[in-house]
Order: C-alpha cells, then structure tokens, then sequence
C-alpha cells in the first residue's frame, strides 16, 4: 500500500470539506479550492479526519491513491495556511516593481516584462530583488514563479537573472581564467 496514499489527512477546524460525486471543495479561512478525483479514488470524512480508499493494488490506482492524497492535503494546506514562493532578482539594473495589481520587471531587455495578474495571486517585493508569489493553490503559485524566472534565467558567469531563493547557481569560470 502507498505510504503517503494511507496517512490520514486531518482536517483542522476552520476548515469545511465536501465531497459531490468526483468534486471535493475545500473552505477554509483564506479562500475556497476545488478539484476534480479520479472515480477509482473514494474518500470518507470521519472525526474530522478525511482518509483516501483505492479498489485494488493495480499500478494505476496505487499511483492515484498517493497522487491525490498530496493533492487534498495541499488543498487543506492551502486554505489554512498558503503557500509562498520566493524569488531573488540579480543584476545591475534589475528591479521588480508594482502598478496597480500587476508586476513589471526591468531584466535588461530594451523593453519591461509585464506579469499578468493571475486570480488568486498576490506579489510581494522585498529589500534587494527579494520578490515573493503568495497564494493558496501550490499549483498556480508553483508556476507562476516558473513563468517569472523564465524571463531571465540565471546565466552562469556572473549570475544575474531570476532564481529561486533555495537555488545553487555554480558560475563558470570566464575564458582569460580557463588559459592559465
């Protein structure tokens, strides 16, 4: 049996779990999330705690059985407390600022980098290029950030771009190092 899948997902009060057929809907005190199930999962709210059955041991419903556990706890997770991605800008001249709702970058280019507002999604910019995607969905904010650091990758010389706070970025040495 999956390790993940049979661990037992707590709901904490607060927190308010429906189950309509395949749909499970989430409320909690940051917002709302639904998602769809796969209909060989089934799930059963018991003593405010929401435990995931699978019919058999076949690969597929074993992979489901862990998959959508982390799912549902994420979900929880999320309403509760959010998730927070942060980002750190480097490079001269490279600065991330607000108008209005949305988020411009400056990444060297001749033009700005414009972020479109995602629903659910809120920007913090902090002290020298700190910049943090703050939301209740992992997913979304998961690849919000991806979309951001993929304006300007680190590149490996000088190490100016967008990179996780949590990255390692190993510089190269430059070509008049390499010669000696």
């Amino acid at each position: 049996m999956s390790r993940i899948g049979r661990a037992p997902i707590p709901i904490p009060s607060g927190v308010e779990v429906k189950i309509n057929g395949g749909m499970v809907e989430v409320k909690g005190p940051k917002g709302k999330l639904v998602r769809n199930i796969h209909p060989n999962i089934s799930l059963k709210i018991e003593d405010k705690v929401l435990t995931l059955v699978r019919p058999d041991d076949s690969k597929q419903n074993r992979a489901l059985h862990g998959l959508t556990r982390a799912l549902l706890n994420n979900m929880i997770v999320g309403v509760v407390e959010g998730f927070r991605k942060e980002l750190q800008i480097n490079g001269v001249g490279y600065r991330a600022e607000m108008k209005g709702k949305d988020l411009v970058l400056s990444l060297g280019y001749s033009h700005p980098c414009p972020v479109d507002n995602v629903a659910g999604i809120s920007f913090e910019i902090g002290q020298k290029g700190a910049l943090a995607v703050i939301g209740i969905d992992k997913e979304i904010v998961g690849q919000v950030a991806a979309n951001i650091r993929s304006l300007r990758k680190v590149e490996p010389y000088k190490g100016k771009g967008i990179r996780y706070v949590d990255e390692v970025v190993i510089k190269k040495l430059g070509k008049t190092a390499g010669s000696k």
